[in-house]
């Protein structure tokens, strides 16, 4: 996957707003205010910041050297994942899916209520 790829899927989530709060070369991904994604290219390389599970981002981890420790965030909830071609598509779609999910968990109920009856519990959760 590359900048492109990422940059259309995650404006494909329900109501994601992408935002430049951090000038025009970090493109930063909300729903609701609340950041799941941050996406900049540097050099032809493309990185991503995705909010994930404390376990699961170890796992990540571990298992891909492409996933990182979140640069300039709360390394336990965030991972910053290099776009080199080395992790599969899907696994990276999962990835952002994963973070949107978590960030939506975390909106205020009426907020995540509001969103699960216009988008149904499989779109905002997948």
């Amino acid at each position: 996957m590359n900048f492109d790829a990422a940059r259309a899927h995650l404006k494909k989530r329900p109501e994601s707003v992408e935002d430049f709060p951090f000038g025009p070369d970090a493109y930063v991904y909300k729903i609701r205010n609340k950041m799941f994604a941050l996406l900049v290219e540097s050099d032809g390389v493309a990185r991503m910041n995705l909010k994930c599970d404390p376990a699961e981002a170890l796992f990540l981890r571990d298992m891909f050297d492409a996933v990182l420790p979140g640069y300039h965030m709360n390394k336990t909830h965030w991972n910053t994942v290099v776009l080199d071609g080395s992790i599969p598509r899907g696994e990276i779609e999962r990835m952002i899916d994963r973070s949107y999910a978590l960030v939506v968990k975390g909106l205020k109920r009426a907020e995540r209520v509001a969103l699960e009856v216009r988008y149904g519990v499989e779109a905002l959760y997948r």
